[in-house]
């Protein structure tokens, strides 16, 4: 049932054989390089201190977990990528490893997730916005003919399970003591700009 949903839904999005111009370079752009995006915000957020910082770990804790879980997944059952099987049109060069879940749209899907459960309004609208392009992440994948539709929607599962438990009791003690120890490294690290007022505490 699942193979047949995976290959209907696939037809649907997997580019056509002509595909090329504009259109295959802006989709390598976002299959590749948008994901960017979650690591500068994350540290962008960090350099605002407050709570900010404590959101930001929660969103790379939340990560860290989800893509554990993606990976052990991934070795439990192993499914090949489409064009490992010959089936569609294939643009981007990738491994031929497995391709559930997908680790790109987990990676955004989780931070996304668990920025969009914070308490702050800023957190919230980034998260929203990371959630926005996993989705263009996500189908510029298909797109290209490196994964399956259902790899998307496993990594989506996955991230919100994570995302959930980072909000948890259990999450939170973790998270905090993160927290503590890189504001440490921080301050100790960077104490100089620190001093002169060109970082935040």
């Amino acid at each position: 049932m699942f193979d047949h949903l995976n290959l209907f839904l696939f037809s649907l999005l997997n580019a056509a054989p002509d595909l090329d111009g504009w259109r295959l370079h802006g989709a390598i752009f976002a299959a590749e390089w948008v994901i960017l995006v979650v690591p500068v915000g994350l540290v962008l957020m960090w350099t605002q201190g407050g709570e900010q910082r404590e959101a930001a770990v929660h969103a790379f804790l939340a990560a860290v977990v989800a893509l554990t879980m993606s990976k052990l997944i991934g070795l439990m059952w192993f499914h090949p990528r489409p064009f490992m099987l010959e089936i569609g049109q294939n643009f981007l060069h990738h491994a031929p490893d497995s391709s559930f879940p997908s680790d790109h749209a987990t990676s955004m899907f989780s931070v996304a997730l668990a920025l969009m459960l914070s308490r702050l309004r800023e957190a919230r609208r980034f998260g929203a916005l990371l959630l926005a392009l996993g989705v263009v992440v996500a189908w510029a994948r298909v797109f290209l003919g490196v994964h399956w539709p259902l790899d998307m929607v496993c990594a989506f599962l996955v991230s919100t399970l994570a995302a959930l438990l980072l909000y948890t009791r259990a999450g939170q003690v973790p998270a905090a003591l993160l927290v503590a120890a890189m504001q440490a490294v921080y301050r100790r690290v960077l104490a100089a700009p620190i001093a002169r007022g060109w970082l935040r505490p």
